[in-house]
């Protein structure tokens, strides 16, 4: 009686283990380039045991997360330690704590955004990923594990989803942010360069109803239809699992050629060509930008013409997400 009792308590316990444990993320980097993962718990959530470390070309982290965690994830690129101050910094990303761990620091914006909610309505792991905060990486979050086995063969919307296509070069003008070694190494929304309640889906436009998709989140959408573009994007672009069993592999740079990780450089800054597999130019019209520089204020009372190249990464987006 008492090796049974015994037995039945460690089933529980196991049980109690196995019901606590929530997902695993494990953050990979395709880039040939340093980034530093940055992630932030939201209010009420459990903490995560880090919130920044550096992951080297080609190099993969796991980080466990609690059972209910819900928060974001994000790569942070150009980062270095001031010779003077000591202090931490990224070009992108930055999270604003002087160091390598965010510590309760949120991505500056422009940046790419991994958000998840685990173990959320329904038994679910809510998750996406939002450019409405502008990109600086290309990211691919791929669900596995017998949750997300049973969840796509059931018809659910669990799936890779993310942007592998590199944007910084194609980046409109009126939204690029360039460095002055490095070139293009972000790409910012709408909102964050206009502060236009349209583009910001605030005010008047604070609902789905009157708040949709403009020439610049469209750039977004057409190479990365699977992410997030603008607020109200929720359709295309949030997709769910089963929780308790599905981990989750965050990859910067998915698909990058092996010649560009080899060299070590930032392609951002490497002057890659940047072009679709067919040649072709994908061409935007817009409007009503809200600039400070005089060629900008000029620029914004007309309709302009937006030609950009997206890059052939957007071909790769499409095999990786296929699924």
């Amino acid at each position: 009686m008492a090796a049974r009792s015994c037995l039945l308590a460690l089933a529980a316990a196991l049980a109690l283990v196995a019901g606590a444990r929530s997902a695993t993320f494990t953050i990979s980097n395709g880039c040939g380039y340093t980034v530093w993962p940055g992630l932030l718990s939201s209010a009420g959530s459990a903490p995560l045991p880090t919130t920044g470390f550096a992951l080297a070309p080609g190099e993969s982290r796991a980080v466990a997360a609690p059972a209910g965690w819900s928060g974001r994830l994000w790569g942070r690129t150009l980062c270095a330690a001031d010779a003077g101050t000591g202090r931490f910094a990224c070009a992108t990303g930055d999270c604003g704590s002087g160091g390598v761990q965010c510590a309760g620091g949120g991505a500056a914006t422009p940046a790419t955004l991994a958000e998840f909610t685990l173990d959320g309505s329904g038994g679910l792991d809510f998750f996406d990923v939002s450019l409405v905060d502008g990109y600086n990486l290309p990211m691919v979050v791929t669900p596995s594990g017998s949750g997300a086995s049973a969840s796509s063969g059931s018809g659910g919307k669990c799936a890779a989803t993310g942007c592998a296509a590199e944007l910084n070069a194609a980046c409109p003008a009126g939204l690029r942010v360039d460095a002055a070694a490095d070139g293009p190494v972000a790409c910012r929304s709408a909102c964050d360069a206009f502060g236009d309640a349209q583009y910001c889906c605030s005010g008047e436009y604070g609902n789905p109803s009157t708040c949709k998709p403009s020439a610049y989140s469209q750039f977004f959408k057409a190479a990365c239809p699977r992410a997030y573009s603008y607020a109200y994007d929720d359709a295309t672009s949030t997709f769910t699992c089963a929780a308790g069993s599905t981990d989750y592999t965050v990859t910067f740079c998915p698909g990058v050629p092996t010649s560009v990780k080899s060299t070590g450089q930032n392609p951002q800054a490497a002057g890659l060509p940047q072009q679709m597999n067919n040649g072709t130019t994908m061409v935007f019209f817009g409007g009503n930008a809200q600039q400070t520089s005089a060629a900008a204020a000029a620029q914004a009372t007309a309709n302009f013409l937006v030609a950009v190249a997206v890059t052939s990464a957007v071909a790769v987006s499409a095999l990786l997400l296929s699924a």
